[in-house]
């Protein structure tokens, strides 16, 4: 399951964290608006991150195909 983890993999994932951290830090600090704006980028990252993986699959896929 765990094979195939690489390092954008693991910085995507740290992104997304922080971001949510971040959030939560700014929302408990009385910063309710910020911290909105910065909890909505954490599903942005994720979403973004399952797309470049996707695409480098594709990509994969498509190489090993021709070969």
């Amino acid at each position: 399951m765990f094979k195939k983890i690489s390092i954008y993999d693991i910085l995507f994932f740290l992104a997304a964290l922080f971001s949510l951290l971040y959030s939560e830090a700014l929302y408990f600090l009385g910063h309710k608006q910020d911290a909105t704006f910065m909890g909505l980028w954490v599903p942005s990252i994720l979403g973004f991150g399952i797309y470049i993986k996707l695409i480098s699959k594709e990509k994969d896929r498509k190489s090993t195909r021709l070969n």
